[in-house]
């Protein structure tokens, strides 16, 4: 019998203060949400959001303020030790038992580069997300790890870790990187891009050695009551994220970030983000998603009017697709 996708909420630290997030939170749930996924950033993308809470704290608060299971995106490696890594999952499952997973990717110098370091090609920093994704798994088997070049450590080990290690998720962005991660993350992690090129994702990590685990998705959409609102919205705070990872993922300030979405296409926006004032095609596109066999999605109005999104998708678009 296939199993119920789950649909959860996107946390965005970027644009919410943590204090509002967590009221969101506690919202998202009451209205039918069933899963937060966090962000983790240092930086906003842009000025324009704003925010850049500490995601780690507001996870604790959040898996105490509600009954929902929780992730978070992080890249470790740079601004985080692998070894700390561990120790903040590790001490989140061992409170909250079954309800925590890490995601981990190569990260983006907006967030990363702030550790002083060169910002390396996405080869290396390959390389040292998987050496980081060994260290974090040999501390949480109660292992005592000393580890050479590309991310040291030296006879690390957690004293306190959960009965149950919680899921190491692999986040991917293009085919070629979901079919590595799928030889050494327990599911995938990417976002929403059209139909086609979401199946050879998928595909590419079940390929890879992911054929059995979960894949999850994060849905960029824009909702509002009105489509003149929701394309505003997605414009004032998305625009800038919509070009290629190659580029994005060497950007290293906010304003830059804004300056690169002064060159962004209107079309080109509203088509990488699902933008629509109609729950019924939000619904459609969802489908399409589940279809193809994400196990999770975590929706994310990237605009500022969480409240209406979360009262109506709980009233009109998860009832249609969990029932």
């Amino acid at each position: 019998m296939k199993q119920e996708t789950m649909i959860g909420y996107h946390a965005s630290h970027e644009q919410f203060p943590p204090g509002m997030l967590l009221s969101l939170a506690r919202k998202a749930e009451a209205a039918g949400f069933r899963g937060i996924l966090s962000s983790d950033h240092f930086n906003p993308w842009t000025p324009a959001q704003g925010e850049s809470g500490f995601a780690w704290s507001w996870l604790g608060a959040a898996l105490q303020a509600t009954a929902l299971p929780a992730g978070v995106v992080c890249a470790p490696g740079y601004r985080y030790h692998p070894a700390i890594v561990a120790q903040a999952a590790a001490t989140l499952a061992e409170m909250f038992p079954g309800r925590f997973f890490v995601a981990v990717g190569s990260g983006q110098a907006l967030n990363e580069s702030i550790a002083g370091e060169a910002w390396p090609e996405k080869r290396e920093r390959n390389d040292r997300l998987l050496a980081a994704a060994t260290i974090i798994r040999r501390l949480w088997a109660g292992e005592t790890v000393t580890a050479d070049a590309p991310v040291r450590t030296v006879s690390a080990r957690l004293y306190t870790r959960p009965a149950e290690a919680p899921l190491l998720i692999g986040a991917a962005l293009t085919a070629a990187t979901a079919e590595w991660v799928g030889g050494w993350a327990d599911g995938l992690i990417t976002v929403a891009m059209p139909k086609y090129e979401l199946a050879e994702v998928s595909r590419a990590f079940r390929r890879g050695g992911g054929e059995g685990k979960p894949i999850y998705l994060k849905v960029d959409l824009s909702y509002a009551r009105d489509d003149d609102e929701a394309r505003t919205g997605a414009w004032d705070q998305w625009r800038a994220n919509v070009f290629p990872a190659t580029v994005l993922e060497t950007l290293r300030e906010p304003g830059e970030f804004e300056a690169m979405g002064e060159f962004a296409e209107p079309a080109k926006v509203f088509e990488k983000i699902r933008v629509s004032a109609d729950p019924a095609e939000h619904v459609r596109w969802l489908k399409d998603d589940i279809e193809l066999g994400f196990s999770h999605l975590y929706l994310h109005n990237v605009n500022r009017n969480q409240e209406a999104f979360i009262e109506d998708f709980g009233r009109e678009v998860l009832p249609a697709l969990t029932g």
